[in-house]
């Protein structure tokens, strides 16, 4: 798709739902984001991009394209969190440049028009996504705020913790100097019959771990473990992620820092549920 001249998340529409057919009509929404990333050749200084919050430009226009996907009936609202999926219609959808304005306009005409816009549907496209709420959560990014500015020897247990709680046995913290970037060590058992060592790195990280972090972890592996993990607070880099899964080496696991809050949130560490609630528009309109 072509440069559209509108908000920036547009330009997603298209791929999501191309990547959302291709793996069969829906996906996690990591693998779904990484995907859409790697088919648009998104270059690592632009997935390095923050905004104001601290969110990841890019996931949060990703976060967009699929908001409105969902308005216009092409996504599922219904999935499960985590996961990402078509509707029927959007199966058979195909969107272009034009398409993909005519859906915003659509959309922002349903659920953003004022009294004073009714006369006319119009839509002023913003440039500068600074000015469109960031819908990922606050708390995520203020926990991912807190994990970096512990000490290092604080986030190596909290690791541990997490991977207690998680199912992990026997899982001390090493921490030595020299030892290849290696943390702890952990016994993961997958039936009464059958477990695994895996050995674990706590990176306290705000930027991208690299693919020679990935290298370099594997190798101080060799011998000792069969499975290993990474676990940081910041982003993998697309080289380092597939250098984790490279055939013919042992797979390391990452744990990037969107997947570290997922994890807080399913163990309940440090986080306190609590319900919200949004205005479901549709339900109105028969009353209007």
């Amino acid at each position: 798709m072509s440069k559209i001249n509108g908000p920036q998340f547009l330009r997603f529409f298209a791929p999501l739902l191309e990547v959302l057919k291709e793996l069969g009509g829906s996906g996690n929404v990591s693998e779904v984001t990484d995907l859409v990333v790697e088919k648009m050749q998104i270059p690592e200084e632009e997935l390095e991009e923050k905004l104001k919050s601290g969110t990841s430009r890019i996931k949060n226009q990703i976060a967009w394209a699929r908001n409105y996907l969902v308005r216009a009936g092409l996504m599922d609202d219904s999935s499960k969190r985590g996961i990402w999926s078509l509707t029927e219609e959007g199966f058979r959808k195909e969107i272009d440049k034009e398409e993909a304005i005519k859906i915003f306009k659509e959309v922002q005409s349903r659920y953003t028009k004022t009294n004073s816009q009714k006369s006319e549907n119009k839509v002023e496209f913003e440039e500068q996504e600074e000015n469109v709420r960031v819908i990922e959560e606050n708390y995520a990014e203020r926990l991912l705020d807190i994990l970096q500015n512990i000490p290092p020897e604080g986030f190596e247990r909290i690791c541990q913790r997490l991977l207690r709680e998680s199912g992990f046995k026997k899982v001390v913290v090493t921490g030595k100097t020299g030892d290849g970037g290696i943390d702890g060590e952990g016994i993961l058992e997958i039936n009464p019959l059958m477990s695994f060592k895996v050995l674990f790195q706590a990176k306290r990280y705000l930027g991208t771990v690299g693919s020679p972090t990935i290298r370099d972890f594997r190798g101080a592996m060799q011998g000792r473990a069969d499975k290993g993990i990474i676990i940081t607070t910041g982003r993998f880099s697309n080289d380092a992620k597939k250098e984790a899964i490279r055939e013919g080496a042992p797979p390391i696991e990452l744990v990037d820092g969107e997947n570290l809050v997922e994890l807080f949130e399913k163990n309940n560490l440090g986080l306190k549920p609590k319900i919200i609630y949004e205005i479901d528009e549709d339900f109105f309109e028969e009353f209007r």
